[in-house]
């Protein structure tokens, strides 16, 4: 079965930038977008992805845990539901197009199948899910975790910058973070979960691809590392007696770069602090942020070995104490080959050419897996660009990716 009806490009492209306008200084379009987690903006950015999602006919509610989901019933409502979709919350000074265009773009793509008159079998629901980022707490995939029935209750004693605990920022949603586990599926409910997402790297566009389909996921780890020195004077501390907080950061960056170039992985350090902070003071403590990532278990375990082997020789030459702080960890996983099948023959219907990659940013996909088989359609990024303003894909990319995922949802539902 074919979907032979297409998607409205103009109305997908409208959506997207209006949605892009939510958490955007229109006098300062450099800063891009930012909508942190149950934050005034995110919650602005929920309210247009409902009204995008009834505008399209589709059911619409809202679980225990803030996912947002749209609904299209299919002719046997006791069939297991195809779930699509992704978030639209995003990093601070972000794009337009990381996790949006796989909510809004699985929602173009229902309208369509609705506007075809089409009917299919199995309900389709489209979920814009809650915290995938996880940059306002320090942890990430919220949603997909209480639905998969993985999210640790613990998680709502985490605070923002600001002392808002997650509990209270769920309060302030109308949430009740008492009532997360009602937001849990099974196994029975589900049939297959697809998403659609910018690729948020070059492969592609070196490929001059639009499309491409993903074959595994790197499982990311998040560590908070704090070295604890001395904030002597900077004149009158000879270099031999120093105990460097700074220094030992500087130490361990370096060492990350080497432990994930070693095993094949990736490692970034993408926020630093130190205290006191004088340009004549001898850095007392330092804080760094630790995000490695593999599509292997055991090299990543490897990774992680190594870097605690050297913080503590860095300790040691330095005399300083650490304390290294677990913020995330999730396995890397592969998509269902029988998905990343019907994603191939959509392409061969629509002569769309396409190849296989791998898919190095964490995405809800990751956590879907625990509950149903998965798979990922990877759209084209200019310049690789993600997690910045100058984040971009091409309208044409945007549509030629929604139509995979509209015939793709068409195979799935049938």
């Amino acid at each position: 079965m074919i979907a032979t009806h297409q998607i409205n490009h103009q109305r997908l492209w409208k959506t997207l930038m209006e949605l892009g306008e939510i958490g955007s200084n229109p006098n300062r379009p450099e800063e891009g977008v930012t909508r942190l987690s149950l934050s005034l903006e995110d919650l602005k950015a929920r309210q247009y992805t409902m009204d995008v999602m009834r505008e399209a006919g589709l059911e619409v509610r809202v679980d225990s845990v803030g996912n947002v989901i749209g609904k299209l019933v299919g002719t046997d409502p006791l069939a297991p539901v195809v779930i699509t979709g992704s978030h639209v919350d995003t990093v601070i000074q972000g794009g337009k197009f990381d996790g949006a265009l796989g909510v809004l773009g699985a929602i173009e793509a229902v309208r369509s199948i609705i506007e075809s008159g089409l009917k299919l079998t199995h309900s389709i629901e489209v979920i814009s899910f809650t915290d995938e980022e996880g940059t306002r707490f320090g942890t990430g995939y919220i949603g997909s975790k209480a639905m998969v029935g993985c999210l640790e209750e613990d998680t709502f004693e985490l605070k923002d910058e600001n002392g808002i605990t997650y509990a209270e920022a769920f309060k302030q949603a109308h949430l009740d973070p008492a009532n997360y586990k009602l937001a849990q599926r099974s196994e029975e409910e589900v049939k297959a979960y697809i998403e659609m997402h910018i690729e948020q790297g070059r492969v592609l566009e070196d490929h001059q691809l639009s499309v491409g389909v993903v074959t595994d996921i790197q499982g990311p780890i998040w560590m908070e590392v704090q070295f604890q020195g001395h904030p002597d004077h900077a004149g009158a501390t000879p270099m031999n007696m120093r105990r460097d907080a700074g220094l030992a950061m500087a130490e361990l960056m370096i060492e990350v770069e080497k432990t994930a170039k070693k095993h094949g992985g990736v490692g970034t350090v993408g926020k630093v602090h130190i205290e006191p902070g004088g340009v004549n003071i001898i850095p007392g403590k330092s804080t760094l942020s630790i995000d490695l990532r593999h599509v292997n278990i055991e090299l990543r375990a490897n990774m992680v070995k190594e870097l605690h082997q050297s913080i503590s020789g860095i300790c040691e030459k330095r005399n300083l104490t650490v304390n290294v702080e677990l913020k995330k960890e999730v396995d890397p996983t592969s998509c269902s080959k029988e998905i990343a099948r019907l994603i191939e023959e959509s392409c061969a219907e629509l002569q769309v050419p396409t190849m296989k990659l791998q898919c190095g940013a964490g995405h809800d996909s990751l956590i879907m897996t625990k509950l149903t088989k998965m798979g990922m359609i990877f759209v084209r990024s200019i310049d690789g660009l993600s997690h910045n303003p100058k984040e971009w894909t091409e309208k044409e990319d945007c549509m030629i990716g929604t139509q995979v995922l509209l015939n793709t949802l068409v195979k799935l539902a049938k």
